[in-house]
């Protein structure tokens, strides 16, 4: 089985072919967006085995995630097909300098997800699970299931990935800050952005926010500061990553795609600096195109990449 496993919602996306307003634009293009699987998208590219737990509704949007996905080397054997409930979508919409996303992700297929539709069995071989804070606040039934895996891989000694993802749009004027903070205290893979960790603990400093996480016993933390660079920490060590060169066009997936090389790094047992700036790597160059995986690159490309000093 896959060496990562994660599990989240994957929606077919609808993007404008221009600016302007919904009303006004010229047609929609077809993508798709999921943290979880944008993640398993990153590493499969450079290499690894990953796997994406999920629902989708029998639909052609749901063919069209499910395709997606399994054509980059994701296995998708675990996804299930609800026919009772649709497949989430979001519809994005750029105005000047603006991008507004709009969910239509209420009561679908993925919102669905409980324990029961996480096949332990067949992930017992996995290294990593890969969890995000996006799961856990689509449903009680998600919440659930994010609960069980987290627990399921505490008792079978797996380490255990956490990127809250802060999504308030879909909190819904709920407060979930008190369960992110649980997870992120209690997972080996801390991976969150600083702007994360000011609304989660009001700390505005990297080093200060890797320091509170591993005194409370996380293996490896990353904290993501887009443009400014990076800092990765472990009890023993902290080191600070400056941004890499890299052609500004659009920051969708920047996060998960350093999440995917800073994980691989992880998987094969590189040095904390090594681990750090491949996920560095990987995050600038997903910054290079428009959409959420289209710049991840190949691990052949990863190690050219690699070679450029700073």
């Amino acid at each position: 089985m896959a060496e990562i496993i994660t599990i989240g919602e994957t929606m077919a996306v609808m993007v404008p072919n221009g600016k302007g307003r919904l009303s006004e634009v010229d047609g929609f293009g077809l993508q798709i967006a999921g943290a979880e699987s944008n993640t398993a998208t990153g590493i499969a590219r450079l290499g690894h085995t990953a796997a994406w737990i999920s629902s989708l509704g029998d639909d052609e949007l749901g063919r069209y995630v499910l395709q997606s996905i399994e054509k980059e080397g994701v296995d998708v054997s675990l996804v299930g097909i609800d026919p009772k409930h649709r497949t989430g979508l979001m519809i994005k919409e750029f105005i000047g300098d603006a991008t507004t996303v709009y969910y239509y992700r209420e009561n679908s297929a993925a919102s669905h997800l409980s324990p029961e539709s996480i096949p332990f069995d067949k992930i017992s071989d996995a290294k990593i699970i890969h969890l995000t804070g996006i799961t856990p606040v689509l449903s009680e039934s998600c919440r659930e299931s994010v609960k069980a895996l987290f627990a399921w891989a505490k008792e079978q000694g797996k380490l255990i990935s956490f990127d809250p993802n802060i999504r308030r749009k879909i909190w819904y004027g709920r407060d979930y800050t008190p369960m992110l903070r649980e997870m992120l205290e209690s997972c080996d893979i801390a991976l969150l952005g600083l702007s994360e960790a000011r609304e989660l603990y009001g700390i505005d400093d990297a080093a200060a926010v890797a320091k509170m996480l591993t005194d409370k016993g996380v293996r490896y933390v990353a904290v993501k500061d887009g443009g400014n660079g990076a800092l990765c920490a472990t009890a023993e060590e902290s080191i600070f990553l400056a941004p890499e060169k890299c052609t500004f066009v659009d920051s969708v997936g920047a996060g998960d795609g350093f999440n995917s090389g800073f994980l691989t790094g992880i998987l094969e047992g590189k040095n904390l600096a090594e681990a750090g700036r491949m996920g560095a790597v990987v995050g600038a160059m997903a910054t290079e195109t428009v959409g959420d995986v289209n710049g991840y690159p190949t691990r052949e490309i990863l190690n050219k990449r690699m070679e450029i000093k700073l």
